[in-house]
């Protein structure tokens, strides 16, 4: 039996979703062996992920997405890094909780990033997402070296509305030692960097971005990745339409732009990184989730990848989640067998954020019953 689900986001961390299904189906089934491995698709909760898998936890003191300092972890095993950018630059860290749509840096990313490559880390997964940002991935470059300046020579400000004064970009400062590290860009979204499905339209709004400040975004986005096929060429203007470009507030373009980055589905990734495949061995039956069970499940999160990856070895998913909002069609399509919610116990929405475990624990039996010999 192997446990490989995400967090119920805002009750419950991966870490504790395993702890507590595993406790309701040793009450189903007394003695049943159980393998936790807490997953994330790259974005909050993956350095989490990490460590539970084995990985030393590490903490710098980087610079926040709003400029004050903030405590951030990575994690390391062996020269394998794991850096999540919203342990630097994520919503959690805008003081009071008041977004900063136009200023908000990713400055701190780049200095987490330069943490593991001081630690000796030869590959990097460079997990995105939950971030505060919309700025390219400016901050993350200057803070590796680069220089983005304006027509009198200054340092072009925080935050992504002020790229719009940018004039001049120069490269050639990165650390060297970018160039000898397989940067891996791990992101479920797969957006270009502008326009009408780019980071600000499609993401600004939930960094609290209203329509003007969307508008301002976008174009600054686009001068940005201009000035930059100025510096760098074609390459640059091939990066803004990739895959991933406009992840996390267009962070996904600098690292694929400055910092050679590849990019893969999160989830992919973490499972190799992980170790899913070996677990997978061991199992006949893997319990994947995470708080809602939707359409956006099954577009590059964790259950959806789980699963897959479950089924192309012949192994059964069922999934545990708060809320159900697919068709059985949908989840079998998906290779979900079965999915239990805590909402088919408990109407009330914050009974079931407030007491997720207790829950959780209760679906658990119920599944351990229908499903363990």
């Amino acid at each position: 039996m192997l446990i490989a689900a995400d967090k119920f986001k805002g009750s419950l961390t991966a870490v504790e979703v395993a702890g507590h299904v595993a406790a309701g189906l040793r009450r189903a089934r007394p003695g049943t062996e159980v393998e936790a491995l807490p997953v994330a698709d790259g974005g909050d909760g993956t350095v989490a992920a990490a460590v539970a898998a084995g990985f030393a936890r590490h903490t710098r003191e980087v610079t926040g997405p709003t400029g004050e300092p903030v405590t951030a972890a990575w994690a390391l095993r062996g020269t394998t890094a794991v850096v999540e950018m919203a342990e630097a630059s994520g919503l959690q860290h805008l003081p009071g909780g008041v977004p900063a749509p136009l200023t908000a840096t990713t400055r701190g990313s780049g200095e987490l990033i330069a943490a593991a490559l001081d630690a000796g880390a030869r590959t990097l997964v460079f997990g995105v997402g939950g971030s505060a940002t919309t700025d390219g991935g400016a901050g993350m470059l200057t803070a590796l070296g680069a220089r983005l300046l304006t027509a009198d020579g200054t340092p072009v400000g925080p935050g992504g509305a002020a790229l719009a004064e940018l004039a001049r970009a120069d490269l050639s400062g990165l650390d060297p030692r970018l160039a000898e590290v397989d940067l891996v860009l791990a992101s479920d979204v797969d957006n270009p960097l502008t326009g009408p499905t780019g980071a600000a339209a499609v993401y600004g709004p939930q960094k609290g971005a209203d329509e003007d400040d969307v508008r301002t975004l976008d174009a600054a986005l686009t001068h940005y990745a201009r000035v930059l096929t100025e510096a760098l060429g074609d390459r640059a203007a091939e990066a803004a339409e990739a895959p991933g470009a406009g992840a996390a507030g267009g962070v996904g373009f600098g690292a694929l732009v400055g910092l050679g980055a590849r990019f893969r589905p999160g989830i992919e990734v973490m499972l190799d990184v992980l170790g899913f495949a070996d677990a997978l061995d061991r199992a006949d039956l893997v319990i994947t989730g995470e708080g809602s069970l939707d359409t956006q499940t099954l577009h590059g999160k964790a259950p959806a990848g789980v699963a897959a990856a479950a089924r192309a070895r012949g192994v059964d998913t069922v999934a545990v989640c708060g809320r159900l909002a697919l068709a059985p069609e949908a989840l079998e399509k998906a290779g979900i067998r079965r999915a239990y919610a805590l909402a088919e116990i408990e109407p009330d929405p914050e009974r079931c954020f407030s007491e997720a475990g207790p829950l959780l624990e209760k679906i658990a039996r119920t599944l351990g019953e229908e499903w363990l010999a």
